[in-house]
């Protein structure tokens, strides 16, 4: 069985609502957009079954549990804050819980793909070609990463030089670089407000402070932590991939491949 299965079996998980047999169909319904709901993606599914595992077992251990807590702690479990998350596992030991065993019990979004996949054979409905095009360029881009980071790791797992490499699943971001500055922002995030950078963007300076606030980006210069894997593209040189976002033809594509473990 898959981390996921492994967690549904433990910790007796089920479906929110009787109108699904099993919590599996509940994910497979999200996930397809069954029943005429909007479609969900990985993240959002992983974030929710981790949500409802950590509820289980608040429930199990006579915690409180309300959707206020639930955030609040999930966040802090799951971010990258050590204080955060030690003053949540202090918490967590006074109702017998351990807090590294909670957290190992949780789905990343790979996992949770593979599950959705694998294990449930589900599939999406196909759909008509978007005319949204540069974006799913991008994500066959991505995709791409994501495959050759995937089986690097199973190689480097083989031959003993990572431990737990094969298990590892791969989470693949795109950003954007502006080519005068250290400014860094995710590639959806600058899509939407329509520029990478503001200082050296012709059009910028005409968005007010108030509309850039709104989109909750700020510029980020600093370097990558953790274990990733960056390849570092000119926007231009990627059009034989089929890659033209003219809008950002003074930018830099990159796409960063973050190994962890499912």
């Amino acid at each position: 069985m898959c981390k996921v299965d492994v967690a549904i079996e433990r910790y007796g998980l089920a479906a929110p609502t009787g109108r699904y047999d099993s919590i599996d169909d509940y994910l497979l319904a999200r996930w397809t957009g069954a029943d005429g709901g909007e479609s969900e993606g990985y993240k959002s599914l992983t974030t929710w079954f981790n949500k409802r595992l950590l509820a289980r077992v608040y429930e199990r251990n006579g915690r409180d549990v309300t959707d206020v807590r639930l955030d609040a702690e999930y966040e802090a479990l799951v971010g990258d804050d050590d204080l955060d998350y030690g003053d949540v596992a202090a918490d967590l030991a006074t109702d017998d819980i351990d807090a590294d065993e909670l957290t190992g019990a949780m789905a990343s979004w790979s996992t949770m793909r593979r599950h959705l996949n694998d294990c449930l054979d589900g599939e999406k409905p196909t759909v008509e070609a978007s005319s949204d095009w540069e974006r799913n360029s991008v994500d066959i881009a991505r995709e791409t990463v994501r495959q050759k980071a995937e089986s690097a790791l199973a190689s480097l797992g083989k031959k003993g030089r990572l431990a737990g490499a094969g298990d590892a699943g791969v989470d693949v971001q795109v950003k954007v670089s502006c080519a005068e500055c250290p400014t860094r922002v995710p590639l959806e995030e600058a899509l939407d407000r329509g520029f990478v950078c503001q200082e050296h963007h012709a059009g910028a300076d005409e968005m007010t402070e108030e509309a850039v606030r709104e989109t909750g980006v700020a510029p980020d210069g600093g370097a990558d932590s953790g274990g990733r894997l960056r390849a570092v593209l000119p926007i231009g040189a990627l059009s034989s991939a089929g890659l033209a976002l003219g809008e950002f033809s003074g930018a830099v594509l990159e796409l960063v491949a973050a190994a962890g473990m499912a």
